[in-house]
């Protein structure tokens, strides 16, 4: 009987480690997209300027031109996975993408799930409303209807500091967060700089502008924890676009002005 179970008990030890080779010698997502010939890259099209689509419905954007780019240096085909703020995750993690390139802002409760690249831009995140609306700060959003994105970025730096009063109206993503002030069911919205001048340009009868600045936050390529290949890949790949300056161009064509100076949150 003891030698029964311990012939189980190694067995099964036996069964666990080829498991876990198995699991190790799989976890190879760079090598997956080479064999694939093809790269899933999860994109915010509602995110104006970073991922929107033109009058004929196709991609642009920086963030679509950014995997473009990924993608050619990769040397393999790109397929823009569309997604929403609050679905970059979980479509990263049920592997219907295998990065995602959507102005992921780093946060601490991000990193305790996804691995993040260094950082290849910033946003600005700002209060934004009519001209006609009197907020200069934080105080003044007492009594407002503010509109941001349920559980993403803006929320996760709104909520905690806007003072007891402040009507914070969550919306499922960019697209029906700008609807909401163009239509006027909100009085302001949270949002990155770049998207409130977006909204702007777009709609100027409107006479949107930006009210206060909260926080720069970097953004970076997101993917699965335990891909250092690809982590390595992905991070040689964005020092040597930011040196070249082809990422900075990319930025300051879509968004409209210099990209931030990235050192700042180097030791971040």
């Amino acid at each position: 009987m003891k030698k029964l179970l311990s012939f189980t008990r190694k067995a099964a030890a036996v069964v666990l480690g080829l498991a876990c080779f198995a699991q190790a010698a799989h976890a190879d997502a760079l090598a997956d997209i080479k064999a694939r010939k093809k790269v899933l890259v999860a994109i915010d099209l509602g995110a104006p300027p970073f991922g929107m689509t033109n009058a004929k419905l196709e991609p642009q954007g920086s963030d679509v031109e950014t995997a473009r780019l990924l993608a050619k240096d990769l040397g393999v085909e790109l397929e823009i996975v569309q997604v929403t703020g609050p679905n970059r995750i979980p479509f990263l993690m049920t592997g219907k993408a295998d990065m995602v390139i959507s102005s992921f802002s780093i946060t601490p409760e991000r990193q305790k799930v996804v691995a993040f690249t260094q950082p290849y831009g910033a946003s600005q995140f700002v209060v934004a409303a009519p001209k006609g609306e009197n907020i200069k700060s934080l105080n003044d959003l007492v009594g407002k209807r503010v509109a941001v994105v349920r559980g993403n970025m803006q929320d996760s730096l709104l909520t905690p500091i806007a003072p007891k009063g402040t009507n914070i109206v969550r919306f499922d993503d960019d697209a029906t967060v700008t609807a909401a002030i163009i239509s006027g069911q909100v009085d302001a919205l949270c949002t990155p700089n770049s998207l409130a001048s977006a909204i702007a340009k777009q709609n100027p009868s409107k006479n949107l502008e930006t009210k206060f600045a909260i926080k720069d936050i970097p953004y970076a390529i997101g993917l699965r924890k335990g891909e250092p290949a690809l982590e390595k890949w992905l991070n040689e790949w964005i020092s040597a676009n930011l040196k070249n300056g082809k990422l900075p161009g990319i930025y300051q064509q879509w968004v409209g002005s210099p990209m931030p100076d990235l050192a700042q949150f180097a030791a971040k």
